[in-house]
């Protein structure tokens, strides 16, 4: 039987869950379990986190460098595999506070909530039981509560450890709703001048094209980064066309294409790939995309009808 977020809750977590809470999962995920902030409650978190910190190179057999910073989030998600994932399952009764599994989880998710305390401002919203604690995050794309807790139930998926399915790791999770939101996109230095013009791929759109393409016209970029999709992944695309955007002065490369399903477009920075988007469309009238100042404009039409999408400069 495969191994899914909800199978891991059900298994190894909600026999724990107070009665209350677990008859009514969705009240006790809205409700502010510390409305006084008694800062002896924040505390426990911390220490939970710290927990973790201080334990993990017995759980992992290796020192991961945790140290509340971004970049150790990335290592402790390349660390998670099935095999370790079945070995703390197999450790304690499922369903007991003895369980590995649940320790390692409740624990991890600490961690991973002090480090957008700790590198970006995010605050604890307290829930009941702790484990299921969001934290809250502002930036410029808005204000979100971040559900770190269940970030590690969907990352321990079968689906998450093999990459099946585009489920997402818990670095993808962390880049998406943390590090990009806070990122400061005119801070980063200019890939090449934006007068440049580099043209369209009018066909034959493929991986190895796209790497010669871009070593000829923009040799500045070194290559596209170790998160852009991979040669089969982009060959699945089914990519008609494929164009390119200077933004920001030239800060990023925006790449854009009609494939499969509608625009695709990825953003790129000095260091490679950033992230990515899908506008789903009609592939005829053909979309188009222009920037204008901090806008992103895409007009794509859709079931008979012209729609405009915008966003800003840097990405969604």
């Amino acid at each position: 039987m495969p191994e899914t977020a909800a199978t891991l809750f059900q298994r190894y977590f909600l026999p724990l869950y107070p009665a209350d809470a677990a008859a009514d999962l969705a009240r006790a995920r809205s409700t502010d379990a510390n409305p006084a902030r008694n800062p002896a409650v924040f505390a426990h978190l911390d220490d939970a986190a710290e927990i973790f910190r201080r334990k993990h190179g017995e759980l992992f057999g290796a020192d991961l460098g945790l140290d509340y910073g971004d970049a150790s989030v990335h290592r402790l998600s390349a660390a998670l595999t099935r095999e370790r994932r079945d070995r703390w399952a197999a450790s304690g009764a499922a369903g007991t506070p003895e369980n590995e599994l649940f320790n390692v989880v409740v624990h991890g998710a600490a961690y991973v909530g002090a480090c957008v305390v700790h590198s970006h401002g995010g605050t604890w919203a307290v829930r009941r039981p702790l484990w299921e604690s969001l934290v809250r995050l502002s930036s410029r794309a808005g204000e979100g509560d971040l559900a770190v807790f269940h970030w590690w139930l969907k990352a321990l998926s079968d689906d998450a450890l093999s990459g099946r399915g585009g489920a997402g790791t818990l670095a993808d999770r962390y880049r998406a709703w943390v590090e990009l939101p806070t990122a400061r996109p005119e801070a980063l230095p200019p890939i090449a001048p934006p007068d440049r013009r580099l043209p369209r791929i009018a066909k034959g759109v493929r991986y190895d094209v796209l790497h010669k393409h871009l070593k000829a016209h923009l040799p500045e970029l070194r290559d596209l980064g170790e998160h852009f999709p991979t040669p089969e992944r982009f060959a699945a695309y089914g990519f008609e066309w494929l164009d390119f955007l200077w933004l920001g002065g030239g800060r990023m490369l925006l790449l854009f294409g009609l494939g499969a399903g509608g625009l695709h477009l990825f953003w790129l920075t000095h260091a490679g790939f950033e992230k990515s988007a899908l506008v789903a469309c009609d592939p005829f009238p053909a979309p188009t995309v222009r920037a204008t100042g901090d806008t992103i404009t895409c007009i794509i039409h859709s079931s008979g009808a012209t729609r405009t999408v915008e966003m800003l400069w840097w990405g969604p």
